[in-house]
């Protein structure tokens, strides 16, 4: 029998875009479907301790997904929200898995914990060097402080819960609404429709210096099902493809694979966010075997072509 075969597991975030995949990876991995829970945020709010307990009674391993996120912009006009809401969720959710005696709690972080002028690639013992970037710290400390918890009650209690520390995901199924999406979709949407539309130019938000790291959501959600089965320390491990891109040659790449031919104007009034991201990844490859399979402009398509195949059925 397999790790996940007799287990009953709560993914929180189950139904969601990387929820969906974990689940899948899951059941690949040899979980049995019927012993999987994912609650649905408007039928289970985790910001309400009573749901929290309620979820993960006769549990065995709960993986925490559900988040809330969004963008820069989204960021900075819902920070207090941001911060409430995914602190009081991870606290307890962990809380309660400790008090249901859950074997096994996965959390999962955020690259945006990491301080704003973190050296690149970013190393797991660089997490405490300084205050993340402005826009996103509410987000990026709420989630880092699932990590001081974490490692607490490991301390305290003999808590067997693991932290992963994921770089920005895209993929097919990702948030493409304009109001809360993150780079990615963003530019797929609006480069797709200015072709679409013959829109002679394209905005883009800062001045393309700023660099990120991207993860296809299968390897993501690859790497969690992975650490799931086989890792079980208290230290944080990067999860990431291990590679760094400007904004700009992002959008570039973008514009190519949409064949986009108008112009692209950058709002250098707007912010860049941190100014740059890429992470080591040796670690998850050390501790879990796990590194990146698919690569960007593969991945990039995948989004590119499944985006506008639910454009053509509306």
């Amino acid at each position: 029998m397999g790790y996940f075969s007799d287990k009953k597991i709560l993914v929180t975030g189950g139904a969601g875009f990387l929820g969906k995949r974990v689940v899948h990876f899951l059941i690949d991995a040899g979980a049995d479907p019927s012993k999987i829970t994912t609650p649905k945020s408007r039928e289970c709010d985790l910001r309400v301790y009573q749901n929290c307990i309620d979820i993960v009674s006769g549990k065995d391993l709960v993986i925490h997904l559900a988040a809330r996120v969004g963008g820069i912009g989204y960021n900075r006009e819902h920070a207090g929200e941001l911060f409430y809401d995914n602190i009081m969720m991870g606290a307890q959710i962990i809380e309660a898995a400790r008090r249901a005696q859950v074997s096994k709690v996965v959390a999962i972080g955020t690259v945006c914990a990491y301080p704003k002028y973190t050296p690149v690639p970013f190393h797991e013992a660089d997490l405490w060097n300084g205050y993340p970037e402005e826009t996103n710290a509410p987000y990026g400390l709420a989630k880092k402080m699932l990590l001081v918890q974490a490692q607490a009650y490991r301390e305290q209690y003999g808590m067997n819960t693991i932290f992963l520390l994921p770089v920005n995901l895209y993929g097919p199924n990702d948030n493409f609404d304009p109001e809360s999406s993150h780079v990615i979709p963003a530019l797929i949407r609006k480069f797709v429709e200015a072709k679409r539309y013959n829109v002679p130019q394209v905005e883009v938000w800062g001045t393309g210096s700023a660099s990120r790291e991207f993860l296809y959501v299968d390897d993501a959600a690859r790497a969690i099902v992975m650490a799931a089965e086989t890792y079980n320390e208290g230290d944080p491990i990067n999860i990431g493809a291990g590679f760094e891109i400007t904004i700009r040659e992002l959008v570039e790449l973008i514009r190519d694979l949409t064949e986009y031919g108008g112009e692209i104007v950058w709002d250098r009034s707007k912010p860049d966010g941190q100014p740059r991201r890429c992470l080591d990844v040796s670690l998850a490859r050390l501790k879990f075997g796990f590194h990146a399979c698919v690569s960007f402009p593969e991945g990039l398509q995948k989004t590119i072509e499944w985006y506008k195949m639910q454009k053509m059925d509306k």
